[in-house]
């Protein structure tokens, strides 16, 4: 049954869409619920869960707020929230840069105005 919210999403959907805009499918999931309490379901039972509207846009969040998906890569998905607007975040797998570099610096010296990067922190002048 359909609300006709202006903002209104399908979670299944909105998830599927992201599971394959970043670069996965769901075979490549291990893990759906939550982290902190151990919560779970599988892909099968998510399906059936998540196959409902629900407003995405401002006000209260109405998907769990804690609800992430992990895949076999490491990589995972994990809900964004900003004033009740909703969706999914994805962070990739952590991957080691193949040339390490030293740490002098992790606080704001000389003339730098804020927001810096470690690269920014620590490059050398030329």
């Amino acid at each position: 049954m359909s609300s006709n919210l202006p903002n209104e999403t399908n979670l299944l959907n909105e998830t599927i869409k992201d599971i394959k805009n970043s670069g996965h499918t769901p075979e490549d999931i291990i893990f759906i619920g939550s982290e902190n309490s151990g919560y779970s379901c599988s892909w099968n039972e998510f399906k059936k869960l998540a196959n409902e509207e629900y407003d995405d846009g401002f006000g209260a969040s109405e998907v769990a707020i804690d609800l992430i998906i992990v895949f076999t890569d490491g990589a995972k998905m994990w809900r964004g929230e900003y004033d009740g607007s909703e969706w999914w975040n994805y962070s990739k797998p952590f991957k080691k840069p193949k040339i390490l570099k030293p740490i002098k610096h992790l606080f704001i010296f000389g003339g730098k105005i804020g927001w810096e990067t470690v690269k920014q922190l620590n490059e050398e002048e030329e």
